[in-house]
């Protein structure tokens, strides 16, 4: 009889609505995979509060996440939304979740991605000022990326992905009209392809790229800044009805570790957070991406 994955899922900031919707999810999941609920509850929190005690509780949570998914006491890690300022104010000295994962399971290679339902998007370059991505635009980055891309897919049972790479620039620059970063990124498709990664032969524009990827021309899109990839994802996967979010359905994966992390891809949502109408169909998706890497790998012995 196949073992169910056991799947951990951090408390998150306990002032937004982490708490709700992994409850919720857990709910709507039993036979699916076991649950571990990793942080210390508070019972009565704040809502709507940034505090650094709330910071610390969440930072704590995902260390200790790491630690037991290291050791292999859980199949993978599933982090509710936290607040980027309370986990600052409570000591844990990381822009958001992607840098504290990466930082104590000591890699430098990772990446995230973004996935709504047949849509996937890795990003070469994420937290960082728009005016400083042209010049994080690497051919050893974007070599790179792909690779981190292409195994993404892998764990996530895609036998033989195919890779698309957005320009930077509009029109993918024109010949030269409208920069030169599309050279760098020539030149790391150029070398992925060498590596027998499928990637289509030049870079894309990002008005085109993303319409052909949902339509399933790849089967992942590697983004060259945060925007450029995520605004296409919730644009699809996030309905905002008149005056509040509804439905809402995107998750992140932290590529590239040694362990498995998804996450739901928005944040803390304050303003619903105690009313108990937040929407779980994020935590849904990333606990059931979860547990489709865990079953992924478990089938290929990895």
């Amino acid at each position: 009889m196949k073992k169910l994955p056991l799947i951990g899922i951090t408390i998150g900031d306990q002032a937004g609505i982490g708490v709700e919707i992994r409850n919720k999810a857990i709910n709507a999941l039993q036979g699916l995979c076991y649950f571990r609920k990793i942080g210390e509850e508070i019972e009565k929190p704040e809502y709507g509060k940034v505090k650094a005690h709330y910071g610390y509780i969440a930072g704590k949570a995902i260390k200790q996440a790491i630690d037991l998914a290291t050791l292999k006491e859980i199949d993978a890690i599933v982090t509710c939304p936290i607040n980027k300022e309370g986990l600052q104010l409570g000591g844990w000295q990381y822009p958001g979740h992607t840098e504290m994962l990466a930082s104590y399971c000591n890699v430098k290679d990772y990446a995230m991605m973004l996935v709504h339902k047949n849509l996937r998007v890795v990003h070469a370059t994420t937290h960082v000022a728009l005016r400083d991505v042209p010049d994080l635009i690497t051919t050893d980055r974007i070599y790179r990326t792909i690779k981190t891309a292409f195994g993404g897919c892998k764990d996530l049972g895609i036998e033989e992905p195919y890779i698309g790479v957005c320009a930077l620039n509009p029109h993918a620059n024109d010949g030269g009209l409208f920069g030169n970063e599309e050279v760098y990124i020539q030149a790391g498709i150029e070398k992925a392809r060498k590596d027998g990664i499928k990637v289509f032969e030049k870079p894309v524009p990002s008005d085109v790229i993303f319409a052909k990827a949902a339509g399933g021309a790849f089967d992942c899109v590697v983004a060259m800044y945060h925007d450029q990839g995520h605004i296409p994802l919730k644009t699809l996967g996030f309905h905002w009805d008149k005056d509040q979010w509804g439905e809402m359905d995107g998750v992140n994966i932290t590529l590239g570790l040694p362990i498995i992390r998804t996450s739901p891809d928005h944040g803390v949502a304050y303003g619903k957070a105690g009313k108990g109408i937040a929407d779980p169909t994020s935590m849904v998706s990333a606990i059931k991406l979860a547990v489709d890497i865990v079953n992924n790998r478990r089938k290929n012995g990895r």
